[in-house]
């Protein structure tokens, strides 16, 4: 599975990010603009040494991140979903979409992929969101728990 991250901001939870995809054999695709230099300290630091070991994949735009991969498999992932997460059924070619950490998603890439959204439900009701890489986290290890890969 990939794992693509639409415009980060936080440079310690893309970091995490990349570890996790550096442990799970998951190809990250960071979709510009980036709310951080790939170089940065935090960014480096967060994902250890590990960085050497990540399928990193950065893209100019949405447009150019659909043309080389693609529009098929993606699945999409925001508070605003109505279906949880355990409920997609994931596949080995899945794209696993996040948006960025203070605003996600553009809501019409929201509106136009009803059929593909889904949520992390979030019982306590003072909490807006949960972090970007626990939330992939939980995301990608369902998906390889489906597969019988974890």
């Amino acid at each position: 599975m990939h794992v693509v991250l639409y415009q980060p901001e936080i440079p310690p939870n893309t970091g995490s990010i990349a570890r996790l995809c550096a442990a799970t054999l998951s190809p990250l695709h960071l979709i510009e603009p980036l709310g951080f230099q790939i170089d940065d300290k935090h960014l480096k630091r967060a994902g250890l040494d590990y960085w050497e070991f990540v399928d990193l994949r950065v893209h100019p735009s949405w447009q150019e991140f659909l043309r080389q991969s693609g529009a098929n498999n993606l699945l999409y992932f925001s508070k605003r979903g109505i279906r949880s997460y355990t409920n997609a059924r994931y596949q080995k070619d899945n794209y696993l979409v996040f948006g960025p950490e203070t605003r996600g998603l553009p809501q019409e890439l929201l509106d136009s992929n009803q059929d593909r959204l889904y949520r992390i439900p979030m019982m306590g009701q003072g909490v807006r969101s949960l972090n970007l890489s626990n939330a992939v986290s939980i995301v990608l290890y369902e998906g390889l728990r489906q597969l019988g890969m974890a």
